[in-house]
């Protein structure tokens, strides 16, 4: 995995950031989701690096980057935070802008950072994610059930903290396997890291604390910028499950575009086969999606 790639410790000020990097040409920076790590974007990173320069990075709290402390009202973890230190990395790395594709968690630091550091964004594009507030805003059974991290994990210490410590192997075979993709997707050695990221307590209070901040603040950052009029500038990106939750759940409010169009003027997208961890089913899709959005020279 990762051949030709460069593995890179950057230093942000708050976190300690480890990313790899391949590749020349405009940079793209792809972010992973929950329960998983940068090694989600092993098939789709190469494919990507033959025309841009491709950072993938592990979130702050997640694999194998820090864990700083928090604090009571769990800023440490909001998407502002975790935005941040992508914006910071970044120009550490040299890139005053660049394009942002990010998968379930990373979508929301993604779609942050182009609220946060509009000039620094090109483009955005989110997989298999509504903005924040609209998903807690419009949360029923479905959500508490389906995807039973929102409510799980942002409950308050140590109860979370303590199931997924009892419970690594359990947690990840049932995210994996039960959010519409297959876990046959997941080669052995994956798994198992997915698996191995999720045995180390600092990690896993601080993806706790990730989750209580997206029911907290995150929410409210979305809130208040959705009343002070602030808009996603740059070109946006959605893609989403075909078999998943997005292509049903808000069918009756035009679907997960109407909802991206409500935050940003210049939005695209479309279903993509597969569940939820689509860009591990059909990363070929997936690059495919991503490279033709990346190379458009529209722009607004």
């Amino acid at each position: 995995m990762f051949e030709h790639f460069q593995p890179v410790e950057v230093d942000t000020g708050d976190a300690r950031i480890f990313m790899r990097r391949a590749g020349s040409g405009p940079a793209v920076l792809l972010l992973h989701g929950f329960p998983q790590t940068h090694l989600m974007w092993r098939d789709i990173a190469p494919v990507l690096a033959g025309r841009f320069t491709v950072i993938c990075a592990d979130l702050r709290g997640y694999g194998r980057s820090s864990c700083p402390p928090s604090s009571p009202d769990h800023a440490p973890y909001a998407k502002r935070a975790m935005a941040s230190d992508m914006a910071a990395m970044m120009a550490r790395l040299g890139f005053a802008s660049f394009m942002v594709a990010g998968h379930d968690r990373g979508g929301r630091v993604a779609y942050r950072l182009a609220l946060d550091h509009p000039d620094r964004i090109e483009k955005l594009a989110v997989l298999d994610i509504v903005p924040t507030a609209d998903a807690w805003d419009r949360a029923d059974a479905r959500l508490a059930l389906g995807y039973w991290p929102w409510s799980l994990l942002a409950q308050p210490e140590p109860l979370p903290e303590k199931i997924l410590a009892g419970a690594a192997d359990a947690i990840i075979d049932n995210a994996l396997g039960g959010w519409g993709s297959s876990p046959d997707v997941f080669p052995a050695d994956i798994r198992q890291a997915y698996v191995d990221a999720l045995r180390d307590p600092a990690h896993i209070h601080a993806i706790c604390e990730e989750y209580r901040a997206a029911a907290t603040l995150d929410r409210e950052h979305d809130q208040a910028d959705k009343a002070a009029g602030r808009r996603i500038a740059c070109p946006v990106l959605a893609l989403w499950s075909g078999q998943g939750a997005l292509a049903e759940w808000y069918e009756g409010e035009g679907g997960p575009l109407a909802l991206w169009r409500s935050r940003a003027d210049d939005v695209r997208g479309k279903a993509v086969p597969g569940g939820h961890f689509f860009p591990e089913e059909a990363p070929g899709r997936t690059a495919g999606a991503l490279i033709d959005f990346f190379c458009d020279p529209r722009r607004g």
